[in-house]
């Protein structure tokens, strides 16, 4: 079931490809920060992401991320904190309100802005 506003990127970048249309942009020093338990939560809840190498400046700097399937795309959104992204903006859809949640990590430490990689 396709959610309404999360729409595909769309067409007009040779890097955006027809079998990743959902694209989810972090910010660069919060993946830096918690890059591995990013990596442990997408790989519990199997949810396959790939970084595109797109940076985008705006209001910082963003690292894009793809995806297949429009329900991972959300949930990846929706858990780190993302900008949903149609065409080369920022877009900015409502939280669904079914929206399943991520299964949690187990004895991970919370997050110290103290131990973080800069």
């Amino acid at each position: 079931m396709q959610r309404r506003g999360f729409h595909g990127r769309g067409g007009g970048h040779e890097r955006w490809k027809p079998s990743r249309p959902y694209h989810v942009a972090l910010e660069d020093s919060y993946v830096r920060a918690r890059w591995d338990e990013i990596n442990a939560l997408c790989k519990l809840n199997s949810i396959p992401f790939n970084a595109t190498g797109e940076k985008i400046r705006d209001g910082g700097l963003w690292c894009v991320y793809e995806f297949t399937w429009q329900m991972d795309a959300i949930m990846f959104w929706d858990r780190f904190e993302g900008r949903w992204l149609r065409g080369n903006e920022f877009h900015y859809p409502e939280r669904p309100k079914d929206l399943p949640a991520m299964k949690p990590l187990t004895n991970w430490p919370k997050f110290d802005p103290r131990n973080a990689r800069g």
